[in-house]
């Protein structure tokens, strides 16, 4: 392993310099709680008691939300972050954590704060995460390009961190078409929405045929990397959920022939998409096994569980609803069972090192 990837948020602090107390990679813990939440509204098989604790657990990741952009913009860290090769990568993690409490809002909020409210607090999050996400997309590149010096062994799950955001906010924004002037507003929205699910798209199908590529020609990464492999799992369910969200609202902004072919386009794409997904999805299973049985330090990196599973089940629910097939559902439950067992079992060694950065060691590092 390349001394540049195991730096920053990814490995145990090696040495107490005295460095900004959190780092952006702690809002991948917003992204993993929010769509906890919201993926209990896409499941083919749901129940009013599981809607309610959804609603609780949007609110828990609403109120992070704020806690954490309140702490990093308060500590002036941007700069800094901006300039660390790794640290950077999670940038992308911000803008995501905006676009998924904005979502649950719509999704889950609207009996607790209203409907107009709620679609408020949906369009401002939505754009402000977009415009962040896509922002960062451009930028990390950039930087990686004219700044960041990598060896060849140095890509890792968190560069595709960076170019997701742009999936998630046509997922997300999937959403808001309908709420849209009808018209060419409307049609803009859901045009610009396809035009992000491509940028993200194929920008993250490049970024894992290079992190494949390390995978096969390097060591097998280690530690708290690891869990960043999952982030491939995420990417590829977020362009799933996204073209069955968009199919579902393109007959609102475009003409019969063109809006059918959304609806085909979600369906064949979307299982192409899901296979590649599951093929992911066993080798960073066993790549986790494997790295179980050595010993895996808790790191915020395992919130990299969190969010590529939810979105895995929510593009396993797309399916099952437009195709009406029996193996989606029997998919899509029992894998959000499994991530609900995972985000308690993070969220507890999260407040536990929480607690101990904060209360044991106030001036410690918690990235």
């Amino acid at each position: 392993m390349n001394r540049s990837a195991c730096v920053g948020p990814l490995a145990p602090t090696a040495h107490r310099k005295r460095r900004p107390l959190l780092a952006p990679s702690w809002f991948a813990a917003v992204m993993g709680t929010g769509i906890v939440a919201n993926a209990a509204v896409t499941l083919p098989r749901s129940f009013h008691p599981l809607r309610t604790a959804a609603l609780v657990v949007w609110l828990g990741a609403a109120l992070l939300l704020v806690l954490l952009a309140a702490g990093y913009l308060r500590q002036g860290a941007l700069r800094s972050h901006a300039g660390d090769p790794v640290t950077a990568q999670f940038f992308g993690a911000p803008p995501m954590a905006l676009l998924t409490v904005g979502s649950g809002a719509l999704l889950l909020g609207r009996p607790l704060i209203g409907a107009e409210t709620a679609l408020d607090v949906d369009w401002v999050l939505w754009s402000l995460g977009t415009v962040l996400g896509l922002v960062t997309a451009c930028a990390v590149p950039y930087l990686m390009v004219t700044r960041h010096r990598f060896t060849p062994d140095a890509a890792f799950g968190g560069w595709l961190m960076p170019v997701v955001p742009p999936m998630v906010s046509a997922a997300t924004g999937a959403l808001l078409v309908p709420h849209a002037p009808a018209g060419q507003p409307r049609l803009a929205l859901l045009l610009g929405c396809y035009a992000m699910l491509g940028l993200g798209l194929v920008a993250a199908l490049l970024v894992l045929a290079m992190i494949y590529g390390r995978l096969v020609h390097h060591e097998a990464p280690a530690g708290a990397v690891v869990p960043t492999v999952w982030i491939g799992v995420g990417a590829l369910g977020q362009a799933v959920t996204a073209l069955g969200a968009l199919a579902a609202v393109a007959p609102s902004a475009l003409p019969a022939p063109y809006a059918r072919g959304t609806e085909v386009f979600a369906l064949l794409g979307g299982i192409v998409l899901w296979g590649f997904a599951m093929l992911w999805g066993v080798l960073a299973t066993a790549l986790t096994v494997r790295t179980i049985r050595a010993g895996l330090p808790f790191a915020p990196t395992w919130w990299s569980f969190i969010f590529p599973v939810g979105a895995c089940v929510t593009a396993t629910s797309a399916l099952a609803g437009r195709t009406g097939s029996d193996l989606f559902v029997w998919i899509a439950v029992p894998l959000y069972g499994l991530l609900v067992i995972a985000w308690v079992v993070v969220t507890g060694h999260s407040l536990g090192h929480a607690r101990r950065h904060l209360l044991l060691d106030p001036a410690g590092d918690m990235s």
